[in-house]
């Protein structure tokens, strides 16, 4: 069994470790534990990586977020795997910081990167993680809180958002959709 895990990013230093890039970090989490490098391919950094007998292709994908729907479709294509086999990893604002929640459809929730997924796909039920990055930020500064770093006090917090995160990964592949929200959504809510 195949699966296509994506994470949502802007490729470039300039993204490096900002809260816009948290799918991105999650799939560098994954790869860093089972080993395996990315490599550029065609619209997306890529990696495969082996999990309790499936096949995990992780992608960055190098069209920018706002363009990230050309990446999916491609590797969708290219791979021959199912909307229910891809799971779309990104940053909200509407979630609190290091809350988790899984979703097997839903509305962009105003997310570019979602926005533009929904639009090549024509359709809104594809499973995605969102990964809550706060909403700390004045009136008119949402943009650059987004693209902005993540505060000293905020790094305390992510070793374990990438471990849970990697998790409800892993957890979407082995054991479905409906039981890993289950778990993904509970356990968040503690």
């Amino acid at each position: 069994m195949k699966y296509l895990i994506v994470g949502l990013g802007n490729v470039g230093g300039d993204y490096e470790g900002t809260r816009h890039n948290i799918g991105f970090d999650v799939v560098d989490y994954l790869a860093n534990e089972a080993g395996v490098t990315f490599e550029l391919d065609s619209q997306a950094f890529v990696s495969r990586m082996k999990f309790k007998g499936r096949q995990l292709i992780l992608i960055k994908p190098t069209t920018y977020m706002n363009l990230s729907g050309k990446a999916v479709r491609y590797w969708m294509n290219k791979e021959n795997i199912s909307i229910d086999h891809v799971l779309v990893l990104l940053d909200d604002l509407n979630l609190p910081l290091g809350r988790l929640r899984m979703r097997a459809k839903g509305s962009d929730g105003g997310h570019n990167g979602l926005k533009n997924i929904q639009e090549l796909l024509g359709r809104t039920d594809y499973p995605r993680l969102r990964i809550g990055i706060g909403n700390e930020f004045s009136k008119g500064r949402q943009v650059n809180y987004v693209l902005g770093e993540w505060s000293k006090e905020e790094m305390k917090l992510i070793p374990e958002l990438m471990k849970q995160s990697a998790e409800a990964v892993k957890q979407f592949c082995s054991i479905g959709l409906a039981r890993a929200m289950n778990a993904v959504n509970t356990s968040s809510e503690d």
